[in-house]
């Protein structure tokens, strides 16, 4: 398949799954999340989105919805999405869940998902791996943004966590750590990937309000997804900044209709400077190096 770069004008965190034959869209808007539903990536800048849930007003989760994620699990839809009362520093995860097999439905509020410490979250995703569901996160250690882990728990349902938080990842090194003065550090955006076995989380790192934003990648090299000696970080991005491209991050990945091939989705700027006003939504094809790991072509 052949992308025409941007693929949709306006957008970010991108959330792209196919299933049964065709293209689902998952997106915030107008204070309520969207699905859109194509048969090809290359339509979605012509996608109609539905509204399939607009949270009441009043509540902890009434505000500032971001990048909510459609999964399909145990025979049912979910979505995940983070949400406010206008105030940042209670941003939590939730869980919806469609009443039909049909994601363009109305889906129903389940209530949040969290550890028990109950601290900031966003960016939550699901991964599954050796016939077990792990729950992914962004989020702080403390009540103060200070910087952004990635976190990880054992799922017991697609709504509930089981275990403690696992910390995974922490913004470290040089290109994980530029956001600007008396900023926060980033890693947030996790997707998790798996080919031949190997299964890997690309994130996204640096300040999303600046063109170094950019993807990470983790690897499962131990046994068990919840100890932090078992994830193995690359030393370079996957994917960064270049002439007419700016702050590539926030991606999900998606099949060929075919299941043949493998298409990341994020959101990047064409101008730089442009920030969070400027995101686009771009996809480009996955191949595999010698370790199984992932490698974003540059067509």
């Amino acid at each position: 398949m052949q992308f025409n770069n941007p693929i949709a004008p306006k957008g970010a965190d991108p959330w792209l799954i196919f299933h049964e034959g065709c293209y689902y869209y998952c997106l915030s808007a107008q204070g309520g999340v969207f699905v859109a539903r194509v048969d090809n990536i290359c339509d979605l800048a012509a996608a109609q989105p539905v509204k399939i849930w607009q949270p009441p007003e009043g509540t902890m989760y009434s505000r500032e919805l971001w990048a909510p994620e459609l999964h399909y699990l145990h025979g049912n839809w979910y979505i995940y999405v983070a949400a406010d009362d206008g105030r940042n520093e209670n941003h939590r995860m939730y869980v919806l869940k469609c009443a039909s097999q049909n994601p363009l439905d109305p889906f129903d509020f389940v209530g949040k998902i969290s550890d028990d410490t109950d601290k900031w979250a966003i960016d939550g995703t699901v991964m599954q791996y050796n016939n077990k569901f792990y729950f992914i996160w962004s989020g702080w250690e403390g009540d103060i943004n200070i910087a952004q882990n990635l976190y990880i728990a054992e799922m017991s349902s697609p709504a509930k966590i089981s275990s403690k938080r696992v910390k995974i990842s922490s913004p470290e090194l040089d290109w994980e750590l530029i956001a600007g003065d008396n900023l926060p550090t980033i890693n947030e955006g996790p997707a998790a990937i798996e080919h031949n076995g190997i299964m890997h989380i690309v994130y996204s790192a640096s300040g999303s309000w600046c063109d170094d934003y950019c993807l990470g990648l983790l690897t499962l090299k131990g046994g068990d997804p919840l100890s932090p000696d078992s994830w193995v970080k690359a030393d370079k991005p996957i994917l960064s900044k270049k002439d007419g491209m700016f702050g590539p991050g926030h991606c999900s990945f998606t099949k060929s209709p075919d299941g043949a091939k493998t298409y990341v989705i994020y959101h990047a700027n064409l101008i730089s400077g442009t920030g969070w006003s400027g995101r686009s939504v771009w996809a480009k094809p996955v191949i595999w190096d010698e370790n199984n790991a992932p490698v974003i072509l540059s067509v």
